[in-house]
């Protein structure tokens, strides 16, 4: 651990978390805009499905350590809802059970302390042509479906409704942009760059409305070591430096105004 202590973001799922450090990545942008606000923690693991969660949720968010984390971004349900497979094996998780496994997940992070935030984040839609393009057959068994996203999707949702958590519909979100079956995905599943931005847009979205105290919103947070010094840049007027503290960079400004 290295000081100061900041806020603590976890990100927590399965590839679609694991995934979103990649270069134009969900969570690397989420990351640069809290540059110096807070620390944002992936834990991310490709396959997993809710039932692989819950066996190490203890171990991911232990109850008894002096600092729990500000806010979690929870992601399952895009290898639940995949068709179960013949042979009893694979990511499949039937609905019902998800949505306990999820109820339970919920609960546990919300017992880590007063302050902990959740975000739930729903499964995506997925491509299924670009899928069975890239795989083939191979995944025909074990398909992930857009209907199956849809009604993981749905019921995820209406979860969070009952237990007054807040929740983005990734599935609706994403269809939002017309051309968002080949644009958002880089294999039909996974988000490229551009489906990442609405990802991004969304939680951006949630942590500007809710009226959380203190406020998780990236411009509303303040930035460590603010004071001025005189080891920066010099200002035109030769007398005084400017503090870079509250710079907002260039590819940081479109998301200025969510």
């Amino acid at each position: 651990m290295v000081g100061p202590r900041r806020p603590q973001f976890v990100l927590f799922g399965s590839s679609i978390v694991q995934m979103s450090f990649n270069v134009g990545g969900w969570g690397a942008v989420f990351a640069d805009l809290y540059a110096r606000k807070a620390d944002v923690m992936l834990r991310g693991y490709s396959g997993w499905n809710s039932r692989m969660a819950l066996q190490v949720l203890d171990k991911v968010f232990p109850k008894d350590e002096p600092v729990q984390p500000s806010l979690v971004i929870l992601y399952f349900g895009g290898n639940d809802s995949t068709n179960p497979h013949p042979s009893g094996l694979g990511s499949h998780v039937p609905l019902p059970e998800f949505i306990e496994n999820m109820r339970k997940m919920i609960t546990h992070i919300k017992s880590l302390s007063d302050e902990t935030r959740i975000i739930c984040l729903s499964s995506p839609p997925v491509n299924e042509a670009r899928i069975r393009e890239l795989f083939g057959y191979a995944l025909d068994e074990q398909a992930r479906t857009n209907e199956g996203c849809r009604i993981y999707s749905e019921k995820l949702v209406e979860l969070c409704k009952e237990m007054d958590v807040e929740a983005i519909n990734l599935w609706t979100a994403i269809q939002e942009r017309d051309d968002w079956a080949n644009s958002c995905f880089l294999d039909g599943m996974h988000f490229s760059a551009e489906g990442s931005k609405t990802v991004v847009k969304e939680i951006l979205k949630v942590l500007k409305r809710v009226d959380w105290e203190p406020s998780l919103y990236w411009l509303k947070m303040p930035s460590e070591f603010p004071e001025n010094s005189p080891y920066y840049v010099v200002s035109p007027d030769g007398k005084t430096t400017y503090n870079v503290t509250g710079h907002i960079c260039s590819w940081q400004r479109e998301w200025l105004d969510i």
